[in-house]
């Protein structure tokens, strides 16, 4: 079974820095695939949970929030197309937001932030451990993001859909080659 690994508030705004690229070439014996630069990444080889999430807090070089979550999960939410089929403007951005474990709330969706004025992020839905909606491309909607941890009472790490996509092509595509044979 694939996992997917997404490490929290790591390589923003120049704190907590890292190169993923790096963790999936210490990774690369459980066939490890990096996806962009705020550490995503896809796990195609058998590992526990558990195992991978010590192999990982091991390596980096700061505590962090470890998100993982079975790449069954990730490629069902991308059948489902809660938010690809939203047609879009140029200036909003589809996102999904990962719960770290089930929230103690269940809060009310749709829901947009900020309650009053111009909204700058919409909540659509949440399915599982995916909470997906979109944004306008303003700094502001970081406080917004940010409140999406006391909404649903847990952290959460979000990251566009595209990555979202591109975390699925790996799933699909990567298919370890066999081991060689000596």
């Amino acid at each position: 079974m694939a996992l997917v690994v997404l490490l929290r508030g790591l390589n923003v705004g120049g704190h907590r820095t890292f190169r993923p690229t790096r963790l999936a070439e210490q990774l690369r014996h459980l066939d490890a695939v990096n996806i962009g630069a705020t550490g995503t990444l896809v796990i195609r080889r058998p590992v526990t949970i558990a195992r991978l999430r010590a192999e990982i807090a091991r390596r980096l070089p700061f505590d962090a929030e470890i998100v993982i979550c079975p790449g069954r999960e990730i490629a069902r939410l991308l059948s489902e197309d809660i938010v690809a089929r939203r047609p879009l403007r140029p200036d909003v951005v589809r996102f999904v937001s990962v719960l770290s474990r089930r929230p103690p709330v269940a809060p009310a969706l749709p829901r947009t932030l900020p309650t009053r004025g111009r909204w700058l992020l919409k909540v659509l839905a949440r399915d599982g451990r995916f909470v997906v909606g979109v944004y306008r491309r303003e700094m502001k909607v970081i406080a917004c993001l940010g409140m999406l941890d006391r909404l649903f009472g847990v952290p959460l790490t979000t990251r566009g859909w595209n990555t979202i996509t591109a975390i699925g092509r790996a799933l699909e595509n990567g298919r370890s080659p066999a081991p060689r044979r000596r």
